[in-house]
């Protein structure tokens, strides 16, 4: 599965390592994995990792972004990392590479780079980088792996959404054998300052349902500049506050930002996908996002969600 990708890092002295911008675990995780495992494996070949700052990922060791100046990408490999579109890519400038491979788990929904692996199948980024580890017998080392591991678990839900499957668990033991302890990521990653608890003890308040059980969450620009947090930390961070009612199987978080109306969409049960991609979106069947102008359009976004909570196909 992963010959022509292993060729084109063969083949380049120097590579450099995009994901999306605004990252999560797994563009965290699979860009710095991915960087120690050609380090270790081609010690002989300059490695770089580009993109926006890492915000609350920054406890994965190694994940410090590196200063690429343009004419680096002269002859060079870019490699970009869990990313739908090319929209969404932190850093335009791998268009100036010699040669792109993109490794992604999102649908597909166009090309972007020369070489293409996308598989929608699997639970995270990070279990796509392990599965090329595994395949090409790679040496792998703690940072490699405790990376990885850290995306396969956020992207996962540790490991509790359905595209955790028999071979996430086989991936996971891989990584395991590097001699880490699950402490290491679980600790970090999940313990929070007072102020997020009583963060999302605030957005569980506002929770409000649709006729047919579609949870959703909406922050105007005015609350949002009272509460002074930025956009990520509110649109994706609270998305999942919504996750565990009983009774609901589709939830929606929606953020005014100056950019218009960020729109989070996630399910349990459904496809959702078809929804963010009708408002210019996409990303996963059960967790998604769009971008939308204005409340309006967003309430026609909730109302097309509710009828597919009723049953009627979008």
């Amino acid at each position: 599965m992963f010959e022509q990708v292993l060729d084109a890092v063969r083949a380049h002295d120097r590579i450099i390592i995009h994901r999306h911008f605004r990252p999560d675990g797994d563009a965290i995780g699979s860009q710095t994995g991915l960087k120690y495992l050609i380090k270790a494996n081609f010690p002989d070949k300059e490695v770089y990792s580009v993109g926006d700052d890492p915000a609350r990922y920054g406890f994965i060791e190694g994940c410090t972004m590196d200063a690429v100046s343009d004419d680096m990408y002269a002859g060079a490999l870019a490699v970009i990392l869990d990313c739908g579109g090319a929209s969404l890519i932190s850093d335009t400038r791998y268009s100036l590479a010699k040669t792109t491979v993109r490794l992604d788990h999102h649908l597909f929904t166009g090309r972007i780079a020369d070489t293409e692996v996308i598989r929608p199948e699997y639970e995270s980024c990070c279990g796509i980088v392990t599965a090329l580890a595994m395949e090409a017998g790679f040496t792998l080392d703690k940072t490699t792996a405790k990376a990885l591991f850290t995306g396969m678990v956020t992207d996962s839900g540790r490991f509790r959404y359905d595209t955790t499957s028999t071979d996430t668990f086989m991936r996971a033991a891989y990584l395991m054998q590097a001699g880490f302890s699950t402490d290491e990521i679980y600790l970090p990653l999940y313990e929070d300052e007072l102020s997020r608890v009583q963060l999302r003890a605030y957005f569980i308040g506002k929770i409000k349902l649709t006729e047919h059980n579609v949870a959703y969450i909406y922050t105007d620009r005015a609350e949002m500049q009272r509460l002074a947090v930025d956009d990520f930390t509110v649109s994706r961070g609270m998305a999942n506050v919504m996750s565990d009612i009983k009774g609901v199987s589709i939830w929606v978080n929606f953020t005014e930002t100056e950019a218009g109306v960020l729109c989070e969409l996630r399910s349990s049960l459904h496809n959702i996908n078809p929804v963010a991609v009708k408002y210019g979106g996409g990303g996963h069947a059960k967790a998604s996002g769009a971008t939308v102008a204005d409340r309006e359009t967003a309430m026609r976004m909730l109302n097309d969600l509710d009828k597919m909570s009723n049953g009627t196909e979008i």
